[in-house]
C-alpha cells in the first residue's frame, strides 16, 4: 500500500502548483493524472506540418506570471528551463467589421492616445487609477478565501471608505456592455477590451463584466502577453523537472475510481483496485459533477450539496484551430502583423450577438475569432519566413441545433461539420487580410468534443471548468454550499477551474490550498 502526506487529483495547472508548493514544505506527495500526459490544457504539438510549434490549447500566461504561484515557484521553474518570450510595445489589438482597429500596448497613455475622443482618454486612465487604488484588496480576495474572516479583515481598509466600496460593488454588478457605455463616448475601449472577458468565460452582458475588464486591462498593461519559449509543452517540460527534484511521485494513466474515507475524513483514493493513502490530505482538481456524483460515494454528501453539483451549469463550448501559413498574413491594416493577439469583433455588438447565437445552440454566423501570433514573439515556432495562426472561439454551442447563417446542417459536431465551420472562421479573418487562403498549406481543428476527450474536467466542451456567471462565480464558486475549498469531508480539498478563484492559468487554488495546508490552517 502506496503512502503519502497527500494525494493530488489531476495534474492539471492547479494539481501541478499545489503538488510542487506541498513537496517545497516537506511533504511526501503523489500527483495522480488520468490522462497519458500532465499539464491538463497545457501543451505544444506539430500539428499540422513539420517545423510548425502549435500550442494545442492554452498559450498566454500573464495570469501566472503575475500571479502567487509564479511568484512561489518561478525561480526553480526557470531552474529546469523555462523561458518566456514578451513584449514592451503592442500586447493586443481588435478589427471590426468597418475595418477601424484599436491597438493596446504596454503604456496606457500611449494606448489611450489612439482614442479619437479626448474624454475616454482620460476615463481610461482614470479607470486603470481607479482600479490600481483597490487592486491590492481585490487581489488578496481574488487570491484567498472569501469565506473566511481573513477576508473580512481583508476588506476592512475598503470599507472605510464607503464611496470607494459602493464604486466597486457597481462594477461587480454591471456588464461590460453597461461599462463601456456608462463610461466611454467612443467605440475604442468597448472593441479593444469587451471580446477580452470570454477569456474569463464572460459575455458582454454577463454581471461583473465591468469589474472585470480593468482587470484584464490593467494586467495586461502590467505584464504583456507572456509566451512560452519553443512552445507551451516547455513549461510542463520545466514544472516535470521541478517535480521529480522535489520527489513527487507522478503517475500518468491513473485515473481515481473514489475518494476513500474513515470516519467522515478522507483518508486516500483507489485507483485501477490498489489504495493509495494519503495521512493528511486529500486534493481534488476535478468539477463539482466529478467530485460529488463520483468520486465521494453518496451518503458522504449532503443533500443540498448533491442537488447543487447536478445542476452546476457548464459555460458555453470552444474550438481551436491551428492552421500553418507560407507568410505572414498581409493585414490591412499593417499594424497587426505585429500584434501577437488580434480579436476579429466589433466589441459589445457582434460578440454579444456570437453569444446569444451560441448559447441557443447555433453556431454563429459572425463569431468573435481571437487571433494567436505566436511567432511574432517567438519566431523559432515556424519554418523561417512562414507564420501560423493559433485560432480560439469561445462562442460554440455543445450541441448544434441549427446554424445562425443557414448554410450548416444541425446535428453532432463530425469532422466535416468542424472543417465547414473552421472555413467559415478563416473567411472572417480574410476580409482583413486578403490572400490569406491561398497562404493555407495546412489546417488542425480541434471541435469541443475533442476538447472534452482531451480533459475531462472540459465539461459539455467548456474549457473554463464551468460557467462563470455571477451566481456561479466568487462567493458561489462552485456551489453555495460547498464554496470553500475545503470538501464536505474533512481532510479533502477541492482545487481546479471550478473552484475560486475560477478559471485560467493563474494556478491561484492550487497555490491558495497548498498555502493554508503549509500554513496548517
Amino acid at each position: 500500500m502506496d503512502e503519502f502526506d497527500a494525494v493530488v487529483i489531476g495534474a492539471g495547472i492547479n494539481g501541478m502548483v499545489a503538488a510542487a508548493e506541498l513537496a517545497k514544505a516537506g511533504w511526501s506527495v503523489a500527483l495522480l493524472e488520468a490522462n497519458e500526459r500532465i499539464g491538463g490544457f497545457i501543451a505544444s504539438e506539430q500539428r499540422t506540418l513539420p517545423g510548425y510549434v502549435h500550442d494545442t490549447f492554452s498559450s498566454w500566461h500573464p495570469l501566472f506570471v503575475s500571479g502567487p504561484a509564479y511568484a512561489a515557484l518561478g525561480e526553480e521553474l526557470h531552474a529546469h528551463g523555462l523561458r518566456y518570450r514578451n513584449t514592451e510595445g503592442l500586447i493586443t489589438a481588435s478589427i471590426g467589421a468597418d475595418g477601424n482597429a484599436v491597438f493596446a500596448h504596454r503604456d496606457p497613455e500611449r494606448t489611450a492616445a489612439g482614442f479619437e475622443q479626448p474624454r475616454d482618454r482620460q476615463a481610461y486612465l482614470a479607470m486603470l487609477e481607479r482600479f490600481g487604488e483597490v487592486a491590492p484588496v481585490a487581489g488578496a480576495l481574488l487570491g484567498g478565501e472569501l469565506r473566511s474572516l481573513r477576508a473580512l479583515r481583508t476588506a476592512a481598509p475598503l470599507l472605510r471608505r464607503p464611496s470607494r466600496a459602493e464604486r466597486l460593488l457597481r462594477e461587480v454588478a454591471s456588464s461590460g456592455r453597461a461599462a463601456v457605455r456608462r463610461e466611454f463616448d467612443g467605440w475604442e475601449v468597448d472593441r479593444l477590451w469587451t471580446p477580452w472577458l470570454l477569456h474569463a468565460g464572460l459575455a458582454p452582458d454577463s454581471a461583473s463584466g465591468g469589474f472585470m475588464l480593468p482587470v484584464l486591462a490593467a494586467t495586461l498593461h502590467g505584464t504583456g502577453m507572456p509566451l512560452v519559449e519553443g512552445g507551451a509543452a516547455r513549461f510542463v517540460e520545466a514544472f516535470t523537472g521541478l517535480l521529480d527534484t522535489l520527489g513527487v511521485h507522478v503517475r500518468c494513466a491513473s485515473p481515481v475510481d473514489r475518494i476513500l474515507t474513515r470516519r467522515g475524513r478522507a483518508i486516500g483514493v483507489r485507483v485501477a483496485g490498489q489504495t493509495i493513502r494519503a495521512k493528511r490530505a486529500v486534493l481534488a482538481s476535478v468539477g463539482p459533477g466529478a467530485l460529488y456524483g463520483e468520486l465521494l460515494a453518496p451518503h458522504e454528501v449532503p443533500a443540498p450539496v448533491r442537488t447543487e453539483a447536478a445542476r452546476y451549469r457548464p459555460g458555453r463550448a470552444a474550438m481551436q484551430i491551428h492552421v500553418a501559413l507560407s507568410g505572414p498574413p498581409r493585414w490591412r491594416e499593417a499594424l497587426l502583423g505585429r500584434a501577437p493577439l488580434i480579436h476579429v469583433s466589433d466589441g459589445a455588438a457582434s460578440t454579444g450577438i456570437a453569444c446569444a447565437q451560441a448559447e441557443a445552440g447555433l453556431l454563429p454566423s459572425e463569431p468573435t475569432v481571437v487571433v494567436g501570433q505566436q511567432y511574432v514573439l517567438d519566431p523559432g515556432r515556424v519554418p523561417e519566413g512562414a507564420a501560423s495562426l493559433w485560432l480560439q472561439l469561445q462562442e460554440v454551442p455543445w450541441e448544434v441545433r441549427g446554424d445562425a447563417a443557414g448554410e450548416l446542417a444541425a446535428g453532432p459536431w463530425t469532422p466535416e461539420l468542424a472543417k465547414a465551420y473552421a472555413e467559415r472562421v478563416l473567411d472572417r479573418i480574410a476580409v482583413h487580410a486578403p490572400g490569406l487562403r491561398a497562404q493555407v498549406l495546412g489546417m488542425d481543428v480541434l471541435a469541443p468534443p475533442d476538447l472534452l476527450a482531451a480533459n475531462r474536467n472540459a465539461v459539455a466542451g467548456d474549457p473554463y471548468g464551468g460557467s462563470a456567471e455571477l451566481d456561479q462565480n466568487l462567493l458561489w464558486r462552485p456551489l453555495p454550499s460547498a464554496a470553500r475549498h475545503t470538501g464536505v469531508v474533512r481532510g479533502l480539498w477541492h482545487i481546479g477551474a471550478a473552484t475560486h478563484p475560477g478559471p485560467g492559468l493563474g494556478g491561484g487554488s492550487g497555490h491558495l490550498v497548498a498555502a493554508a495546508l503549509t500554513r496548517g490552517r
